[in-house]
């Protein structure tokens, strides 16, 4: 396992290895395996999970802006560095909120090919407080 760390630790050699989204679905597994576990003393994640949602959105709102600010300032090395953290922590989100990799990328295949202005006309649909209803979740306009 140390070895294993250790690679995927490895100062960020973008030729090395083979870039692949599966990864994504093989750190959904990890990430879950370590909230199974329990294992606060030996894993990040299982440690995150355990301090409970809003600990786990605030981390995912941390990385969201860190990496808004590296797109901002145009490095691309630490922009590439961020998002790798924002992936890991929207994936702990995920598993705290019990979805699936899968549940996202269904969602991203149902919306192929439908133009993103038309999408979100769609949803312009406000109530009297002001708050768009997209789906199950709400969004101030």
């Amino acid at each position: 396992m140390r070895r294993a760390e250790s690679r995927h630790l490895a100062p960020l050699d973008p030729g090395e290895g083979v870039a692949e989204a599966a990864v994504l679905d093989r750190l959904w597994e990890t990430v879950e395996e370590r909230r199974l576990s329990g294992d606060t003393t030996t894993s990040h994640s299982a440690r995150l999970l355990a301090r409970g949602t809003a600990k786990v959105a605030q981390k995912l709102g941390e990385e969201a802006v860190e990496t808004v600010i590296e797109a901002m300032a145009g490095n691309r090395r630490a922009l590439i560095g961020e998002s790798a953290d924002l992936l890991y922590h929207l994936i702990v989100t995920w598993v705290d909120a019990g979805i699936r990799p899968e549940d996202v990328w269904a969602e991203l295949v149902r919306r192929e090919g439908i133009s993103g202005i038309a999408e979100k006309a769609a949803r312009q649909n406000l109530s009297s407080a002001g708050v768009v209803r997209a789906g199950e979740t709400t969004k101030l306009p």
